[in-house]
């Protein structure tokens, strides 16, 4: 660990890689964009299963990035739904 704790602030990888999953065939507009982002720090913070058995169970940089794909992917999910349904 380079600094020195498992999921250090300074290195975001793990979120952008997140994002983008959050933002998979999404059309990048600005409200898109911004409920997208909120969407995504709602399930990163949250973790609901298997975002938090990835961050728990993963070793290293492993389990870091695979909770934020498993965010990405719920933020994505919901997102289409209220694109579709919702007329975001």
């Amino acid at each position: 660990m380079i600094f020195q704790e498992k999921d250090s602030s300074r290195i975001v990888i793990d979120e952008w890689t997140g994002f983008l999953w959050a933002m998979f065939l999404v059309l990048p507009t600005v409200p898109h964009l911004l409920v997208g982002f909120v969407l995504f720090r709602f399930f990163d913070i949250v973790k609901i299963f298997p975002a938090n058995f990835f961050q728990n169970q993963l070793p290293g940089g492993y389990g870091v990035v695979m909770d934020d794909v498993a965010a990405g992917i719920y933020a994505n999910v919901i997102l289409h739904i209220l694109i579709r349904y919702v007329n975001l």
